[in-house]
């Protein structure tokens, strides 16, 4: 992820409304994951939480870089998705998860940037 961002960043830049969607998870957020009513409080799968948590630290840093423009850098959690990763034990369809993505990849100019999505709003780190 950083490898791409970083290749692209030269024609992102160059964008009047560049646009960067981090795919994210709420087993990233370190708020929700040492939450014990959280309802995913009890699913540690370390390699891939840690791989979230470090898009959502990279998220924050480019948002920072690219703060004087007019790029905006958020993560987005799709939530339980029905896909290959969880052999389609997941309780969404794609269609519902790509509303968050596509909502981060059209915000207007004074939309938030340096944040953590999925449909309902904010996320806690």
């Amino acid at each position: 992820m950083f490898a791409v961002t970083k290749a692209m960043l030269p024609l992102i830049r160059k964008s009047e409304a560049g646009r960067i969607v981090n795919m994210s998870s709420g087993l990233g957020s370190l708020t929700q994951q040492s939450d014990p009513e959280n309802e995913f409080y009890h699913n540690k799968i370390l390699l891939y939480n840690a791989s979230k948590t470090a898009v959502n630290a990279l998220t924050v840093h480019f948002a920072y870089e690219l703060k004087d423009t007019p790029v905006k850098v958020n993560s987005a959690d799709p939530g339980f998705t029905a896909t290959d990763l969880n052999g389609f034990q997941g309780t969404r369809t794609v269609e519902q998860a790509a509303t968050i993505v596509v909502d981060l990849a059209t915000l207007p100019d004074d939309g938030p940037t340096g944040g953590f999505f999925d449909e309902n709003g904010e996320l806690p780190w």
